[in-house]
């Protein structure tokens, strides 16, 4: 039926489907604009999840007991999962997955700037279960809502198992703090070390964020930066009371007034530092994506041999 339709017309029906908030399907004609918009942070999504499993994975080996590593390596193939079912999403508005990993492992294309700090002790692994799994929550809910349904169901199991992720997390923190002198000193370090760039995993302020706005009006996303960052501070600020470490803003304080937590500036140059591709481990992070990508080249190459010959086996059946 779409295809008897004039632009201005196909134009008019996905805007009424957005009004109504229905979800846009592969099938549905899409301005340009919105499938570009869609590609980029599907793919940015992507791409984090799958660089997001080095720097635990770095610990797989070095994990203190068997139960913990059983924990990480579960997460860390959580997280291979979810890269997985975004490259999908993505492919349904015509991205192409190698594509879009070339675009990875040469810099093209950004992924989130929070992994590519480093993991200096066993309480990072609990940390980020807690923070960046955390802000990744409150980040990732509302777009269970977004306007394009492949990545809106994507995101439903995602979530699911990245609030799991969250509670191993803190209880990994929690068994920590209930242990020795040292043990709680190194859950104060990580969480000194990762609390400011998971307040920055959010985006830039509102006022610098380009795309904020056009992804609201298409319900892409459905709050700003700054309405999730500060979400993540209210609900951030008991769990540290109860886990009993400090978070190290000295300006962080509840506002009676606002009914929220006040917090302190963020270092956005260090931000735009880290994301231009200068931060403590980004060469790292890519070069080992890039290794591994090439390593695996026999495998994809074996897999699509296979998927051929068994479709020749199916046509000469037939």
């Amino acid at each position: 039926m779409t295809a008897t339709l004039s632009e201005p017309d196909l134009e008019r029906h996905f805007e009424g489907t957005i009004a109504r908030d229905a979800r846009i399907e592969p099938r549905d004609w899409v301005p340009e604009g919105y499938r570009k918009t869609m590609i980029r942070q599907i793919a940015q999504h992507a791409h984090s999840e799958i660089i997001g499993m080095q720097p635990e994975g770095n610990w797989i080996t070095r994990a203190p007991s068997l139960r913990r590593k059983a924990i990480l390596l579960a997460k860390v193939q959580d997280e291979a999962g979810h890269g997985l079912y975004l490259y999908s999403a993505a492919e349904t508005l015509g991205a192409d997955r190698a594509e879009l990993t070339e675009k990875l492992v040469t810099g093209r294309q950004k992924y989130s700037s929070i992994f590519n700090y480093p993991t200096l002790n066993f309480a990072d692994v609990g940390v980020i279960g807690w923070l960046v799994d955390g802000a990744a929550i409150c980040n990732q809910v509302p777009l269970c809502r977004s306007s394009y349904g492949p990545y809106a169901r994507a995101m439903i199991r995602i979530c699911k198992e990245e609030s799991f992720h969250q509670r191993q997390g803190y209880e990994l923190l929690m068994t920590m703090m209930k242990g020795t002198e040292q043990q709680r000193r190194m859950v104060q370090d990580a969480t000194d070390r990762w609390w400011w760039p998971s307040l920055m995993m959010f985006g830039p302020p509102d006022a610098d964020s380009p795309n904020t706005a056009q992804s609201m009006a298409w319900k892409i996303k459905r709050h700003t930066n700054d309405e999730l960052r500060q979400r993540f501070v209210d609900m951030t600020v008991p769990q540290a009371e109860a886990l009993g470490v400090t978070l190290p803003d000295p300006e962080l304080r509840w506002n009676p007034e606002r009914g929220h937590y006040d917090f302190g500036e963020i270092d956005w140059t260090e931000f735009k530092r880290v994301l231009s591709g200068a931060g403590p481990c980004n060469a790292e992070r890519v070069a080992h994506r890039r290794a591994a990508h090439e390593n695996g080249a026999w495998v994809r190459e074996a897999a699509a041999a296979h998927a051929a010959k068994s479709r020749r086996g199916r046509e000469k059946a037939a």
